[in-house]
C-alpha cells in the first residue's frame, strides 16, 4: 500500500511516502504555504499524484502526552484532507521527530538554506518510518 505522511507546519509542510512494500518512507516534497484554508487542498493534491491509500499527519502532542491548540489544528486539518481525498487518515505522535530531523541533518552537515528545504519533508519521512515500524510490529 502507498502511504503518505505529512508533517504540517505554519509555513512549510513535509511530505513522505513509502513504497507499495511499505518497507522504507523516503522523503517526497515540501509544500510552501501558509493558508490554513489553501493547505488541505494542496496536501490532497499531492496524495492524488502520488496515489496515496493511506495518509498519515503527525500529531505534535505535548511533551507531557497532552493535546494543545497545534495538536487541535492537525487534527481538524487531517479531517479535512481525508474529505478532500476520501482516503482514510490517521494520526502518529511526532514527539520529537524535528529535533530527530536537525540531528540526521547534522550528521550529514546540511546548513543554511538547503537545511531549511528539507528539514520538513526529513521529519515527515520519520514520521511515516515510525508508523510503518509500528505498522509491523502488530
Amino acid at each position: 500500500m502507498i502511504i503518505m505522511s505529512v508533517d504540517l507546519g505554519k509555513a512549510r509542510t513535509g511530505i513522505a511516502v513509502c513504497d507499495k512494500s511499505e518497507f522504507l518512507a523516503s522523503p517526497y516534497t515540501v509544500i510552501f504555504e501558509k493558508s490554513t484554508k489553501r493547505l488541505p487542498e494542496r496536501i490532497a493534491e499531492t496524495a492524488k499524484e502520488v496515489g496515496a491509500e493511506l495518509i498519515v499527519v503527525g500529531l505534535p502532542k505535548n511533551m507531557d502526552g497532552t493535546e494543545g491548540e497545534s495538536a487541535q489544528n492537525a487534527r481538524a486539518a487531517a479531517d479535512e484532507i481525508g474529505r478532500l481525498t476520501g482516503v482514510e487518515v490517521v494520526m502518529q505522535d511526532e514527539r520529537g521527530t524535528t529535533i530527530t530531523a536537525h540531528s540526521y541533518l547534522n550528521e550529514t552537515n546540511t546548513r543554511g538554506k538547503k537545511r531549511k528545504a528539507v528539514v520538513d519533508a526529513v521529519a515527515a519521512t520519520i514520521i511515516l518510518q515510525d508508523f510503518l515500524d509500528r505498522r509491523k510490529q502488530s
